[in-house]
């Protein structure tokens, strides 16, 4: 994971759902289709339709790099991928696999917790996590300032009543994808 707010491409994505016969609405004649993945980025967030070489059968869940060097799976990337364009299966495996990226790179979330600054003179990047208000931002800014975070359990022991750190970015990260939020902290569009 990298900085925030630092646009770069993705290197590795998680594939979401695998059509090995493409779309189900691509009238073509089968030996016309391409199979198709679709993918979430693993540092930003992108979700990707991606197009494998031949002969290559990808699995959800599996890691697949896609950045600049020679790809081992992946033939070309075919774009961005709107979420309302994304498989049955795509979407129900999509917060599952947020939260896996989550709890894999808790340091850099937690670094988002000790870093977080304002973005005015009234909000603050704490308060775009749903169900954190100024009462909370208050409390974290506090007890950072004594001593930085080291982990989500550390952050739950020193924040009084403080929700559930992980489902708060979960619920930012889902609502980014979404297209739902005016400011991006974690999703590249």
């Amino acid at each position: 994971m990298e900085k925030l707010q630092e646009s770069r491409k993705e290197e590795v994505v998680i594939v979401l759902d695998f059509l090995q016969n493409g779309y189900p609405f691509d009238n073509r004649p089968i030996h016309l289709k391409t199979p198709v993945a679709q993918a979430l980025g693993k540092e930003r967030f992108v979700l990707l339709e991606l197009v494998p070489k031949p002969g290559i059968h990808l699995k959800a869940f599996e890691e697949v790099y896609i950045g600049e060097g020679k790809r081992d799976k992946i033939h070309h990337i075919s774009g961005k991928l709107p979420v309302d364009k994304l498989t049955q299966t795509a979407r129900s495996e999509l917060e599952y696999v947020i939260k896996e990226v989550i709890k894999k790179n808790e340091p850099y979330f937690i670094d988002f917790f000790n870093k977080a600054r304002p973005l005015g003179t009234r909000m603050h990047q704490l308060e775009l996590l749903p169900g954190l208000g100024k009462k909370h931002m208050w409390e974290i800014i506090e007890a950072r300032d004594e001593e930085k975070f080291k982990s989500f359990e550390d952050l739950k022991k020193r924040v009084v009543l403080m929700p559930d750190p992980e489902r708060l970015l979960l619920r930012r990260i889902l609502k980014e994808i979404e297209g739902e939020e005016k400011h991006r902290i974690f999703v590249d569009v």
